[in-house]
């Protein structure tokens, strides 16, 4: 009797949407194959729809892999699993072991040049990974553009088949998470649908892009909403689905502050019709959280969205157009797609060269092939905009209405913003 065959992630995951249920999934990663094997037991077992991961240790993330076996024989421990140390076979053992056919199982890694990388996942039998040639370049590496750019397409084009079970390979595209605390919606729903474009051009049929919670839940949506609707006019014949990420940036210190936002961005992914939601834990403002911390969070959230479902239904039949028409982050969005679409036939060297004229333009961010023009502020509604847009051809409303940027005191504000926001929000009343 032969056992049974994996679910594709990305089915996994649209067959629970269809039934009103979100899938949540941590960012968990562990040194060794015994502690990661019970990582994902007790994902697999956890009271929610979720997906396992297996997130790298940073080593590997740079492709020193003696480095990382050094570290384990020192009996020192890792922040990730070495995945191409360990090697396909001891993986795929592994895996089948903590989950088997229950869970599918993401690769998260955060390498410019991951090739080794895609093809141990493979050969362990995995389908699902990500990243994208600006998402995990710009802000993590000191690689040129263009070499990250020449290798992911090599890397989009080993993925693409699958592991060989007729599954095919899935990438998530983790532009919308890129220094999100700081860059306003626009950009990021921009580079979202342009890795997107990325990744169809070099043979992928299965993808989903991201967006990480920011600072104002009406924008958030309105962000989601628009990257839905560049999803369709851009990406219609592929498989696609949208993920959404708890704040990526300083987290509330207090349990009652994790556990506000954390609850906000289980209403964002539900309101905004996402499919799968990337939990924090209650401690992430101080360590690294344990296993049976990942799960609290994953079952937490699970709970919430379970009871958050019927306002969700209900809102849905009252209005039944999603899409704000034109909203100001669809517009920037839009003119930034076109503008870097019609620099090249190529989307990687459009891509290299929007980065080097100025046209796509990360605030803050220190990579040499960055023109490191643009700034952001907060409006007095606390929406996050730009403050100035360096040479980035964004419409002239944008520019005109834009607060002035600020010092380094206001970026260390703005860093801050929603840790001090949460943390001194009052605790709701306890239910009898």
């Amino acid at each position: 009797m032969t056992s049974p065959a994996p679910i594709a992630f990305s089915s996994y995951v649209a067959e629970h949407h269809a039934q009103g249920r979100l899938v949540v999934q941590p960012r968990m990663g562990f040194g060794t194959i015994p502690r990661m094997r019970d990582g994902l037991r007790a994902v697999a077992g956890a009271r929610a729809d979720t997906v396992g991961t297996l997130t790298l240790d940073s080593y590997t993330r740079v492709g020193d892999h003696a480095a990382a076996d050094l570290a384990l024989r020192d009996g020192h421990d890792l922040n990730g699993y070495p995945l191409v140390l360990h090697g396909a076979a001891d993986t795929r053992g592994m895996v089948a072991e903590a989950v088997g056919t229950r869970v599918p199982v993401q690769v998260r890694h955060g390498s410019a040049q991951p090739l080794k990388i895609f093809r141990t996942l493979l050969d362990a039998g995995l389908d699902a990974t990500e990243g994208g040639p600006v998402s995990y370049c710009l802000p993590y590496s000191r690689v040129p553009l263009a070499k990250a750019v020449e290798a992911w397409a090599e890397c989009c084009e080993v993925l693409a088949p699958g592991p060989g079970d007729g599954r095919p390979g899935h990438l998530e595209s983790f532009a919308g998470c890129m220094l999100g605390q700081l860059c306003p919606p626009s950009l990021t729903v921009a580079l979202s649908i342009l890795e997107g474009l990325f990744f169809r051009q070099h043979g992928l049929r299965s993808i989903s892009l991201s967006y990480a919670q920011q600072v104002h839940a009406g924008q958030d949506l309105e962000a989601i909403r628009a990257l839905r609707r560049l999803i369709g006019e851009f990406l219609p014949d592929l498989d696609t689905h949208i993920v959404v990420y708890t704040f990526m940036g300083l987290f509330p210190n207090t349990p009652e502050g994790a556990a506000a936002i954390s609850r906000d961005s289980v209403e964002l992914a539900m309101s905004a019709g996402a499919h799968r939601l990337i939990v924090k834990t209650a401690v992430e403002s101080s360590r690294i959280p344990t296993v049976a911390e990942n799960v609290e969070a994953l079952e937490l959230a699970a709970a919430h969205a379970a009871r958050f479902a019927p306002q969700v239904a209900l809102a849905r039949t009252e209005h039944r157009d999603e899409h704000d028409a034109d909203s100001e982050t669809y517009l920037e969005a839009r003119a930034l797609i076109d503008a870097v679409r019609g620099l090249r036939h190529d989307i990687g060297d459009s891509l290299v060269t929007a980065f080097r004229t100025g046209v796509l333009d990360l605030p803050y961010c220190l990579h040499p092939d960055n023109a490191g023009r643009t700034r952001t502020a907060f409006t007095p509604e606390g929406r996050l905009t730009w403050a100035d847009t360096g040479r980035m051809p964004l419409p002239p409303r944008s520019a005109r209405t834009a607060p002035r940027a600020g010092g380094s005191a206001e970026l260390l504000r703005m860093l801050g913003e929603n840790q001090r926001r949460y943390d001194l929000r009052p605790a709701p009343p306890v239910l009898r």
